[in-house]
C-alpha cells in the first residue's frame, strides 16, 4: 500500500506540519485498530486515511484522521495534505468533497498549488479558566474561550507575541486537564512581518505535545481575530519550531484556510 508524508502549510520541505496520507483501495476503511497502529508507526501529529465513495454520494471521498493515540473529528493540515496527494497523484481533478466526522468538507487548489479548505467556523464561548491549567501554561491571559464540539480546545489570548513564542508548558498537567488541546495566541508584534496574529497549539491529551501548524485551530482563531482586528481576511503564523503560515478568510459559519503542501516521502507500507 502506498504511503506519503506531506508537509502542509509550507511551500518548502521540512517545514510546516507533516502528515501521513494513505489512499485506500476499495470502498471502506480498514479496522480502526489497524489505522491507529499505522498512525502510531508514522508518528506525526496526524495520519489521514481516505477512500473513494460511489457516484451520487454526498461527497467524493471518505476521510478520517488519527493521531498516534486517538481518532480526531477535524484536522486541517492532514486534509490539505490529502488534497495535495489526490491532485498530484492523479486520483482526483478539480474541487473535492470529503465525508468526515465534521460533516462534508470541501477543498480546491489553484494553478499555483495553493489549496483552500472550506471548514466549519468554531463557535466560541467564554469559559472559566482552570487555575491549575493556567499555572501549567505559565501565562497571564486576557481571554479564555471554548472552541466548540468539532475541536474541543481552549483558546487563551495573551498580551503579546513574545509570550506566545516563549511558552514552555508543563505538558503532563496540560494533558490531564484538557480533552483535545490548548491554543495560545496574541496579535502580531509587527504586522509588516507578513502575518496578523501568532499562535501555538499543545495537545498532549491526544498524543501531540506541540502541533507544528494546526489548521483546525484556525477555525477558532479566524473568528476571534476577525472580530478583534475588524477584517475577515487575515494571515496567521503558528510559531512552533517548524512554523507555518495559514491564510484565513471568515465567511459566516464557514472558515477558509489556505496553504501549500510538499511531498517529502513517497513509499510503500508493507503488510
Amino acid at each position: 500500500m502506498r504511503i506519503r508524508i506531506v508537509d502542509a502549510f509550507t511551500d518548502r520541505p521540512f517545514a510546516g506540519n507533516p502528515a501521513g496520507v494513505l489512499v485506500l483501495d476499495g470502498d471502506r476503511f480498514p479496522d480502526d485498530d489497524w489505522m491507529l497502529r499505522v498512525a502510531a508507526e508514522v508518528n506525526h501529529a496526524e495520519t489521514a486515511f481516505v477512500h473513494r465513495l460511489p457516484e451520487g454520494s454526498d461527497a467524493d471521498w471518505a476521510l478520517r484522521w488519527f493521531t498516534p493515540a486517538v481518532e480526531v473529528a477535524l484536522c486541517g493540515h492532514a486534509t490539505l495534505a490529502t488534497t495535495h496527494v489526490l491532485s498530484r497523484g492523479g486520483y482526483h481533478d478539480g474541487p473535492v468533497r470529503y465525508r468526515t466526522l465534521s460533516g462534508v468538507l470541501r477543498a480546491a487548489g489553484d494553478d499555483a498549488g495553493l489549496i483552500t479548505l472550506d471548514f466549519p467556523t468554531a463557535p466560541l464561548s467564554p469559559v472559566d479558566a482552570d487555575r491549575e491549567l493556567v499555572a501549567a501554561l505559565g501565562i497571564d491571559f486576557r481571554t479564555v474561550l471554548h472552541t466548540g464540539p468539532n475541536t474541543d480546545d481552549l483558546l487563551f489570548e495573551v498580551a503579546d507575541e513574545k509570550t506566545v513564542r516563549g511558552l514552555d508548558p508543563d505538558l503532563r498537567t496540560v494533558a490531564r486537564l484538557t480533552r483535545r488541546g490548548v491554543i495560545v495566541t496574541a496579535a502580531a508584534e509587527n504586522p509588516a512581518s507578513g502575518y496578523d496574529f501568532v499562535s501555538r497549539f499543545f495537545a498532549p491529551a491526544v498524543g501531540v505535545d506541540e502541533d507544528p501548524v494546526t489548521g483546525s485551530a484556525h477555525t477558532a482563531l479566524t473568528p476571534f481575530w476577525a472580530q478583534r482586528l475588524g477584517r475577515g481576511e487575515l494571515t496567521g503564523y503558528q510559531a512552533s519550531p517548524r512554523g507555518g503560515l495559514v491564510r484565513v478568510a471568515l465567511h459566516g459559519d464557514r472558515t477558509h484556510l489556505s496553504g501549500h503542501a510538499v511531498t517529502t516521502i513517497d513509499g510503500s507500507l508493507l503488510p
